[in-house]
């Protein structure tokens, strides 16, 4: 196949990662009608969870008095988030890798 016109940088960093994987040996694999169905449903339920926390985080945060206690309600919120978005890509993983 002969390609046409210019490369765009992505592109050629894309093709340059492509040939790396491929001197390193590693398969590229799709993921099933399946896995993609599972994946979708489970970022649904954990964008229900952050919007959950969100607004729990929020009613906490009109009640919160004092600016330690604003800092230290944003701080548990920063990373319940991170905990949460963590344990979904974890999740997501295990989908990809059955």
């Amino acid at each position: 196949m002969k390609e046409e016109g210019p490369k765009s940088a992505y592109e050629l960093a894309m093709q340059r990662l492509r040939q790396k994987d491929k001197d390193a040996g590693v398969v590229e694999r799709s993921i099933t009608d399946e896995q993609k169905a599972a994946i979708a449903e489970l970022r649904r339920v954990y964008e229900a969870k952050q919007a959950e926390r969100e607004i729990l985080h929020q009613a906490s945060l009109r009640k919160a008095g004092d600016p330690e206690s604003f800092a230290a309600l944003e701080e548990d919120y920063r990373k319940e988030r991170e905990r949460v978005s963590a344990e979904r890509d974890r999740k997501i993983e295990e989908i990809r890798n059955r």
